[in-house]
């Protein structure tokens, strides 16, 4: 195995786990465009979505019709969509915005992976590749497919089947593919079984080159750099292979039709493709591990197209190994011992986020060491303690400095505040597009208090109930301040408030005033002169222990006032 490299530029690659995301179990992970936001794909069925900058939780999509894990996840160019496929052979395009589902379509073959076309702020078309068929053009709105071309033959027509490839039943082949659009999505890269890659019109869906690629193995997986300047394969022969792309990235589907256009001499149809294909890839580098010969599993590059990153496919093992593009690799890095199913290089910091087999996502990120000079040039930083000797005058004030040489700044020159120097990264980003880049938070409310069982029987009644049960009501007493009465305290059910409370979420109940339990008294026309007294000494008592405990209520002092005359008449 080739040793890794020290980059003496210390290159802008991940070093260490710097820590995970966790909800549910995660299946497949996909940035948006800007690397804001981290989408990720539930063995539930759900679909979730990450604010990268505070590892928050933004959206959760939920379908009631979809339960089964999901297998791919793909956003939009500008990421008003979101497109998800599942193992019960569905696509489910979501609204990023509001939440919403947009189309659902069933397949007749699983779906591993489906990503949107790209080039169209809402897109409706979508590149499926089955388990085990050609891959698919698929159109959300109605639900139509387009089988792709897999494979051609010497004379341009598709070539019959390879009996030796069929299983013993004779049943068809098990040829899996996998295919990707370029750039602005004028053409489909796909990758066969027989080791070749075809290159496909996505609008008349006619092939127009062919590549070969050395060792004639399947192409497990193919990926083109997010600037649209290289392609690379993961064959069955355990070797990643990255090819230039020589077509304009703008354009690509005119230039590939002048090529194919040409009226030159070939022995077969099949030679004619073969040249075209020799016009649009070149074979850059071949990435492997020339001693343990392992399988590489989701292969990717890098956001500025610079670094290769493959994870090992062995078992139980979470292992990268990251190239640069000459084919030097310069650092492994290994991870917990589960066994790793996807990973996304951030599209602008030097970041890769990779989902274990236990559902995680693990966040890679470059180690930063402080450089305190980079704040203070002449800092040193010390091993030891050392006595420090302080200069005679290193303290002293002196007026007499030079004064600093003014800088001349024209007043009335004018200032441009419109025109923005572009990031690079985002050139080809169309200004008169809004893309989202963050999402704002949903906060999850509380679960509201269980109401209880008894009916109140006004409105009355209601209010008050909910007044006294409040947090805002019980901090009100506490703080000594009068509560609301209610409209007619006849009104509020007795036995309803000296019912004890039931349950943690039962409400507390609002007492009776002295003047309350006169009223109800007199409207049931008994009012004997000892009870009279006995209630108002245990009110007038009652009313002295709430004074005392709440802080001298002016309510409770005009009741305890009136009950003084009422007992000094009688």
């Amino acid at each position: 195995m080739n040793a890794p490299v020290v980059d003496p530029y210390q290159g802008e690659f991940p070093e260490t786990i710097e820590e995970y995301l966790h909800h549910g179990t995660m299946k497949c992970i996909a940035f948006n465009r800007t690397g804001t936001l981290l989408a990720a794909g539930c063995s539930n069925g759900s679909c979730i979505i990450w604010d990268f900058e505070t590892r928050g939780l933004a959206r959760e999509f939920r379908d009631k019709d979809c339960t089964a894990p999901i297998t791919s996840i793909s956003w939009s160019r500008y990421g008003h969509r979101l497109l998800a496929s599942a193992t019960d052979k569905s696509l489910t395009l979501w609204d990023v915005s509001n939440g919403e589902k947009i189309a659902r379509i069933t397949l007749q073959q699983t779906p591993l992976r489906a990503s949107l076309q790209p080039g169209y702020p809402t897109p409706s078309i979508c590149l499926a590749c089955p388990l085990s068929s050609a891959p698919l053009l698929v159109d959300l709105n109605t639900g139509s497919t387009t089988v792709l071309p897999v494979s051609v033959s010497e004379n341009g027509n598709p070539p019959a089947p390879n009996s030796r490839n069929k299983f013993a039943d004779g049943t068809p082949p098990f040829t899996p593919t996998a295919a990707t659009f370029d750039k602005h999505g004028d053409l489909i890269y796909v990758g066969n079984s027989k080791g070749e890659i075809l290159i496909i019109d996505s609008k008349t869906i006619q092939v127009h080159a062919v590549i070969p690629i050395p060792g004639g193995t399947v192409v497990k997986d193919i990926v083109l750099s997010r600037d649209g300047q290289y392609l690379l394969t993961n064959s069955n022969d355990r070797v990643i292979r990255v090819y230039k792309n020589i077509l304009p990235v703008k354009g690509s589907g005119e230039e590939i039709r002048n090529i194919s256009n040409d009226n030159s001499d070939y022995e077969s149809h099949y030679d004619k493709l073969k040249a075209n294909g020799a016009s649009c890839l070149i074979l850059s580098c071949e990435l492997s591990d020339a001693i343990t010969k392992i399988q590489w599993k989701t292969p990717c590059f890098s956001g500025n197209g610079e670094w290769i990153v493959g994870a090992s496919a062995n078992k139980g093992e979470h292992r990268l190994q990251i190239w640069d593009q000459t084919g030097r690799l310069v650092k492994i890095l290994d991870g917990p011992k589960e066994a790793l199913i996807d990973l996304a290089w951030h599209p602008v910091e030097p970041t890769i986020a990779t989902v274990s087999v236990t559902g995680f996502v693990y966040i890679w990120a470059k180690e930063h060491v402080e450089n305190w000079s980079a704040f203070a040039p002449d800092f040193v930083e010390l091993e030891e303690n050392e006595e420090y000797v302080e200069r005679e005058d290193e303290f002293d004030l002196n007026p007499r400095e030079e004064e600093a040489e003014e800088v001349v700044i024209d007043e009335n020159a004018e200032i441009d505040i419109e025109t923005y120097e572009k990031n690079t990264v985002f050139s080809d980003v169309e200004d008169s597009v809004d893309g989202i880049v963050f999402l704002p938070a949903i906060p999850s409310p509380d679960a509201p208090d269980e109401q209880p069982e008894k009916c109140l029987g006004s409105s009355s009644k209601l209010e008050d109930s909910n007044l006294s049960g409040s947090p805002s009501s019980m901090d009100a007493v506490q703080n000594g301040q009068a509560i609301p009465q209610a409209s007619s305290p006849m009104e509020v059910d007795n036995s309803t408030a000296e019912d004890p409370a039931e349950g943690p979420n039962s409400k507390r109940k609002r007492r009776l005033s002295v003047k309350g339990l006169e009223m109800q008294q007199s409207d049931k026309g008994k009012k004997p002169e000892t009870k009279n007294k006995s209630n108002g000494k245990n009110a007038k008592s009652s009313a002295k222990q709430m004074d005392s405990a709440n802080g001298n209520s002016s309510a409770f002092d005009d009741e305890a006032t009136e009950d003084d005359e009422i007992n000094i008449d009688i």
